[in-house]
């Protein structure tokens, strides 16, 4: 069954900021995931952060997803080619952190942005963020 198209006036880029934050923070929270899961073996974190990727999959509906999907243009964006200093890390703990600050980052954006579409997302999107705030506190008082 094929999702009836979103109903707005709202430009491609803005669809576009809400496709490349979407993808931007369900790929930072698998990283996140992957680490907690295989290299800390921390089931209760892994859970929280499994918790916080399914609201986000929530929060924006399929029909907003649908149209960003359709708004995308990777050929032509102009931020694609990814900075010399995203190519180096000097541990896990750089990349955990790396990708925890990368979710925050793009659950605010997509926080603002859907602020356009629908309210109810945009509490779910603050909510998620609050809980990468405890969730970082709480992976980084551990030992690395």
């Amino acid at each position: 069954m094929r999702r009836a198209k979103l109903k707005t006036n709202i430009n491609s880029g803005v669809l576009c900021m809400i496709d490349a934050n979407y993808n931007r923070a369900k790929e930072g929270l698998r990283v996140v995931e992957d680490v907690v899961r295989f290299v800390k073996n921390n089931r209760k974190l892994m859970c929280r952060i499994k918790s916080i990727r399914h609201a986000l999959t929530g929060a924006i509906s399929a029909c907003v997803r649908e149209s960003a999907i359709a708004a995308r243009d990777s050929q032509r964006d102009c931020g694609r080619p990814s900075d010399q200093w995203e190519m180096q890390r000097s541990g896990i703990g750089d990349i955990l952190y790396a990708n925890m600050q990368r979710v925050k980052e793009s659950l605010r954006v997509l926080e603002e942005c859907m602020k356009l579409f629908d309210h109810k997302a945009v509490r779910a999107l603050k909510e998620s963020r609050y809980a990468m705030y405890e969730l970082e506190k709480d992976i980084f008082k551990r030992k690395q």
